[in-house]
């Protein structure tokens, strides 16, 4: 099986690629648009800021290909909130994967949020042996309120959504590469589609 993880400037990929090799398999970082086409599953990580973020995937070309792709891809944290509409961070136009738009969380709560948290109302194969209130890491300011392509929900003084689905794409805004057991069986998940 040939991964890529989408290398722009913006990922979390150490420990991504780390993850995967845990499981058994080895990832290509790549920002070649045939190799990504080519790939049989697509890891869109993020880390940093909406905005910069976003400007290197228009400045590769990459915000064109990325929504093409008819394999399965899995957005991570910031990838996640990139495949949505908008982003309130930077005043962030997304690749308009997901129908939803990211929104700072309020001040009633600690921001960011950073550490464990529990996901619920799980609604897809990606957590296919993953019981309720599961324990998984996030580290985020804004989140995609929940919407139609919500398939899990975290609750951070508002219930949000954990992770996304639209067809082939898939987005988690906690990672599951520093999610123990639990991240590790998602990520398997993810590959065995």
């Amino acid at each position: 099986m040939k991964i890529v993880i989408i290398n722009y400037g913006a990922g979390n990929i150490q420990s991504i690629k780390f993850a995967l090799q845990r499981l058994g398999y080895d990832a290509v970082l790549s920002n070649d648009v045939d190799e990504i086409r080519n790939a049989d599953k697509v890891i869109f990580p993020g880390v940093g800021e909406a905005s910069s973020a976003m400007k290197k995937l228009r400045d590769s070309g990459l915000d064109k290909i990325i929504p093409t792709l008819i394999q399965p891809v899995l957005g991570i944290c910031l990838g996640m909130q990139l495949m949505c509409n908008s982003s309130e961070e930077g005043n962030t136009t997304g690749i308009g994967i997901f129908d939803v738009d990211v929104i700072k969380f309020n001040t009633t709560v600690k921001v960011p949020q950073i550490g464990w948290n529990q996901i619920t109302n799980l609604k897809s194969g990606l957590f296919k042996g993953i019981k309720e209130n599961e324990h998984i890491y996030l580290v985020h300011s804004f989140y995609a309120p929940v919407c139609d392509a919500t398939i899990a929900e975290c609750n951070y003084g508002v219930n949000y959504s954990a992770a996304l689905q639209k067809d082939n794409f898939y987005g988690t805004q906690f990672h599951p590469e520093k999610s123990s057991a639990v991240g590790q069986n998602i990520l398997s998940n993810f590959l065995n589609m």
